[in-house]
Order: C-alpha cells, then structure tokens, then sequence
C-alpha cells in the first residue's frame, strides 16, 4: 500500500533534528580533530539523545498516519 504522509513543520524539525543529532554523534566518533575522550563524551551523549527519541519521532509519524487515514475514511 502506498500513502503520502503530510507532517506539520515541528513534527518535521523535530524528526529531522533527532535523526541528525544521532547522526553528528556518529560522526564524531569517527573524526579526529577534538581530543580522544572529549570526543567520546559527546558523541555518546548525542547519540543517546537520539536514539532516546527515535520512539516520540516514530510515534509522531504514526499519529500522523493514523489520522491521515482516518481523514482518508470519512
């Protein structure tokens, strides 16, 4: 089945900034231009930043769903 899915634009900033915060948090721990364990610090703490709110960002897109098909039934 396929569907487009419309998000409001906090839903979409705040997907978008939870996705690139795991994503910069990856990327400094590949990256060698801050010392070795600042680095580290605050790698893992971006990276649990995100991954803490992959569910609230998953749950947005499924509300989001969930009404948009609603709508689609009415």
């Amino acid at each position: 089945m396929r569907y487009n899915l419309t998000l409001g634009a906090r839903e979409l900033g705040f997907i978008v900034a939870t996705r690139a915060a795991l994503a910069f948090g990856v990327g400094l721990l590949v990256a060698d231009r801050i010392p070795a364990s600042r680095r580290r610090w605050i790698a893992r703490s971006l990276i649990a930043v995100g991954a803490a709110t992959t569910i609230p960002a998953a749950r947005a897109i499924f509300v989001a769903r969930q009404r948009q098909l609603s709508d689609a039934m009415s």
